[in-house]
């Protein structure tokens, strides 16, 4: 199209307005060569071109052609990565601005009215028949490419294993009333179903050979065990039954066994980098959990860690505890492998690593897996450094093996503490250091008095020719005493005193006891009794 009116052009505003009919459009733009594609593959291809911002076959022989002779003149372009290739290859002037768009949309509000000879009903059905070309390019559609296979198949897996639990389940249950000792002998759920088929009552055991399931120990072991079984008798329909429901899960398992197979095909031809990274099965449950292979590129590798524990990742934000390390990518082996320490690390870098190997298989056209095995080998490594660093330590000059102490076993038994059943007050720790040193400094007193009492009562009692002197000694030594004591007793009417009371020394080795001895002694008691407490 060649434009006539260049200056109507200037005003962008209202450019609109010079498209609303027919003829005002040919007063702004005029034909200036138009050639048909002859099919919609053809179509297809040029448009792909225009689309990626290259220039096709036959654009390049029109533009050589009409656009040569009007070499001076410049070529308003739709796309500016178009206009740049055309300028590069055949050295001609583009131009793009607001200006271009607008009168781009204006050229196709009108084409029927400025392209003559075509039929409304035959542009209409090639344009929508290039739209859905041009769309199933632009989607990269593509019958080896349907993660949807994967998605079914893998729900599917998951179903199988859970029927497969409960027949075998209800299987052993219900043949272990005729055969109980079966169930213990024979671990393998599919071969104790193959035997129970293959046999059926317990009796035939004797006369049949199932060498071809047993090894020849447990074939053994199963014989004898039927010949002393427990179990009840049961009918020959039982026994039908039971081996009706065997069928059906030996059937069962030999189709899982080929969807399996099927799953790993699929995924190494879907996503190769993604099933060397982390493995067929978590691989593609971590495509059905984020609905396809597309919408999984678009996570980021915090979310690829974190996908299917969603509720622990809420339930922690909420309680404010601490967040899940790792949801559907723990079940991978690299993560398996590492110990408990290392596990949040290793998920980490490797859903890092997923993250990138799922947007090469996503939106890249290579089919090879040699990402995957780079990445997988850097994950590797990182994993040996991480167990490496718990068995080495760093030291002044370098790295060193560490050694491994003596073990000691530290008992964490815990004594009995009576002190805190006391009701008694506490008393600082600088009070009783002051009674304990005042009570020692007593003991010494009371201790020579006694003995220098002890020794005199003792020379009384063995010397009985007693001298003069000595008897008006002890005589005035004993109205001394008893005026002290008759001084020290209370005068209160409650308390009865004696007249001819005795010294107090020779209450306490006398048999009879006057009431001062027992004052005295009850005194003693509540003495011992505070020195004690």
């Amino acid at each position: 199209l060649q434009v006539l009116n260049e200056k109507k052009l200037q005003e962008v505003d209202s450019l609109w307005k010079e498209f609303e009919t027919p003829e005002k459009a040919n007063k702004i733009v005029k034909l200036k060569h138009f050639e048909k594609f002859q099919d919609t593959t053809e179509a297809l291809a040029a448009s792909t071109a225009l689309v990626e911002g290259k220039l096709s076959k036959n654009l390049k022989k029109i533009l050589k052609k009409i656009v040569a002779k009007d070499a001076h003149e410049q070529l308003a372009v739709a796309d500016a990565k178009l206009g740049g290739v055309i300028k590069d290859k055949l050295n001609l002037s583009c131009i793009h601005s607001p200006m271009v768009t607008e009168l781009m949309r204006g050229i196709r509000s009108q084409i029927e009215g400025l392209i003559t000879g075509l039929p409304s009903r035959e542009m209409a059905a090639m344009c929508l028949g290039l739209a859905h070309s041009l769309s199933r390019y632009k989607l990269k559609f593509s019958p080896d490419k349907v993660d949807t296979m994967i998605i079914q198949a893998i729900s599917l897996l998951d179903d199988l294993d859970k029927e497969l639990n409960n027949y075998i389940m209800r299987c052993r249950e219900w043949y272990g009333w005729h055969f109980p000792e079966l169930g213990k002998i024979i671990t393998d759920n599919l071969t104790y179903c193959k035997c129970v088929r293959k046999v059926g009552d317990r009796s035939n055991f004797a006369s049949s050979d199932v060498s071809d399931i047993l090894p020849e120990e447990i074939e053994e072991d199963v014989k004898a065990a039927a010949e002393i079984s427990m179990g009840t008798e049961v009918s020959e329909e039982d026994i039908n039954n039971i081996i009706h429901l065997c069928d059906q899960v030996i059937e069962i398992s030999e189709y899982r066994t080929q969807l399996y197979d099927y799953l790993k095909n699929r995924m190494m031809a879907i996503a190769p980098n993604l099933t060397v990274m982390v493995g067929e099965l978590v691989g593609a449950r971590l495509i059905a959990h984020a609905g396809s292979l597309l919408n999984l590129a678009k996570h980021p590798a915090s979310t690829v860690q974190l996908l299917g524990a969603e509720k622990a990742l809420f339930r922690a934000l909420k309680t404010k505890r601490d967040t899940p390390k790792f949801g559907l990518i723990y079940h991978a082996s690299l993560v398996g492998q590492t110990n408990a320490k290392n596990k949040g690390k290793i998920s980490r870098m490797l859903a890092a690593k997923t993250a990138l190997t799922i947007r090469y298989d996503a939106l890249g056209e290579s089919t090879s897996a040699e990402m995957g095995a780079e990445n997988r080998l850097k994950v590797e490594t990182r994993l040996r450094l991480l167990e490496e660093r718990g068995i080495r330590r760093i030291s002044g000059t370098g790295k060193a093996l560490a050694k491994t102490d003596k073990y000691q076993n530290k008992s964490e038994i815990k004594v009995f503490d009576p002190s805190g059943d006391s009701t008694l007050p506490v008393v600082s720790k600088k009070r009783k250091i002051q009674e304990v040193e005042e009570q020692d400094a007593e003991v010494p007193v009371k201790a020579k008095k006694f003995k220098a009492e002890m020794k005199e009562r003792a020379a009384v009692e063995d010397d009985e020719p007693v001298k003069k002197k000595k008897k008006k000694k002890d005589k005035e030594k004993q109205v001394e005493e008893e005026e002290v004591l008759n001084e020290e007793l209370p005068t209160s009417p409650t308390v009865e005193v004696r007249q001819n009371c005795v010294p107090f020394w020779e209450c306490i080795f006398s048999k009879t006891e006057c009431g001062n001895t027992e004052k005295k002694k009850k005194k003693k008691k509540k003495m011992k009794n505070e020195d004690q407490d």
